[in-house]
């Protein structure tokens, strides 16, 4: 988009907002807001959970309710401004969230005769793709970008054409220092679903602190497996663990800045954005090789890598942070060397080239018609 007397090609960003705490919303936030600098595009923001007032704002609170009256409320607003924009981007999960969201973005964009984008952000995309009927819808989207090479992997093994644009990284955000003796003081952030895998996280701290008694883990995040991992930490006597809940992004580099390791032990995974974040603030990580984890961390490099499940495994490289001297510094400055790859002037063409495309090809449909 160098043409400076060239309109502006209208998109629509359609995403989580902050009011579901996650990293497609932090990562939508990041995207909007370096989009709004750029003179070759005027991009406004679409919420998929708008808040409600009034009745409907009750009805929001209440379960399967909530639903309801969300969907159509995004729908509604969703048919209102779709045909101001010639694109129409939406930010994707799998499953239901992704038949509730982008399938209906989707059907949008055919009815108007709007280019869509669907940029899709779940590591359960081969179970969607095998299991789902109408992620066959994907194939009337005109393009779907994923943030990790894994996806396109994974889209290519069903059929699917799509290209990878990086996650960006703030890293502005983050204090970066070199963890110099390393303390025992992990944490993780990551929500407490069962495809993340926490518990095998919590079996090797409990390894951990048999060598490290004064050993602490701080849970961040929040999920329906909160319970039951309270639970666990009970019964298996671990201690130093708090559960801080969910925590805001301008919080989240603090967290970072006070931990010593990073522990993350999904068993499904895309590109997570905790660890980038990781990377901007120097803290070493210990991860399971889970989807798109390899793609952003060799093994011995960014991180310590371990097999999924594997709690020994993951207590083992965690010792090896805490007492293999200068580890933990050669990866802290691979790490932040890997963050150049995901700053915002390393994936700014891409979004630009891919904008202007679609642009002009709608404006061709448009002449046409």
């Amino acid at each position: 988009m160098s043409d400076a007397s060239a309109a502006p090609v209208r998109v629509l960003l359609i995403a989580p907002s902050l009011d579901i705490l996650g990293g497609q919303a932090v990562q939508a936030k990041r995207l909007f807001e370096d989009l709004r600098g750029e003179a070759g595009v005027r991009i406004d923001f679409l919420p998929i959970n708008p808040r409600l007032a009034g009745l409907f704002g009750a009805l929001q609170r209440i379960k399967y309710a909530r639903t309801v009256v969300t969907v159509t409320a995004f729908l509604g607003r969703l048919l209102r401004r779709a045909p101001r924009y010639r694109i129409l981007h939406t930010f994707s999960a799998s499953n239901t969230s992704f038949l509730l969201t982008a399938a209906l973005v989707i059907l949008v964009g055919r009815l108007y005769g709007k280019k869509v984008i669907v940029h899709y952000h779940d590591g359960r995309a081969a179970q969607h793709l095998a299991g789902w009927r109408s992620a066959r819808l994907l194939r009337l989207a005109d393009r779907i970008v994923t943030p990790s090479g894994y996806l396109v992997r994974v889209f290519a093994e069903y059929g699917y054409r799509a290209e990878a644009i990086f996650n960006t990284i703030d890293l502005g955000r983050f204090r970066y220092r070199e963890r110099n003796p390393v303390a025992p003081a992990f944490l993780h952030n990551r929500g407490m679903e069962e495809l993340y895998n926490i518990p095998c996280a919590l079996r090797a701290f409990g390894l951990v602190q048999q060598r490290y008694p004064e050993a602490s883990l701080v849970l961040a995040h929040d999920g329906p497996l909160r319970g039951a991992l309270e639970r666990m930490v009970a019964e298996r006597g671990l201690r130093n663990v708090r559960f801080v809940g969910k925590v805001a992004p301008e919080g989240i580099a603090k967290l970072y800045d006070e931990a010593g390791i990073y522990l993350t032990s999904s068993n499904i995974d895309n590109m997570p954005l905790s660890l980038l974040e990781c990377y901007a603030s120097g803290l070493p990580v210990v991860a399971t090789q889970a989807g798109g984890i390899p793609d952003m961390a060799r093994d011995g490099e960014a991180a310590l890598l371990v097999a999924l499940d594997d709690s020994e495994a993951m207590a083992r490289a965690a010792l090896r942070l805490l007492e293999e001297p200068g580890l933990a510094e050669r990866m802290a400055g691979a790490a932040r060397r890997e963050c150049e790859r995901y700053t915002w002037a390393a994936v700014r063409g891409q979004w630009l080239a891919l904008y202007r495309e679609l642009g002009e090809k709608s404006a061709r449909s448009d002449t046409v018609e």
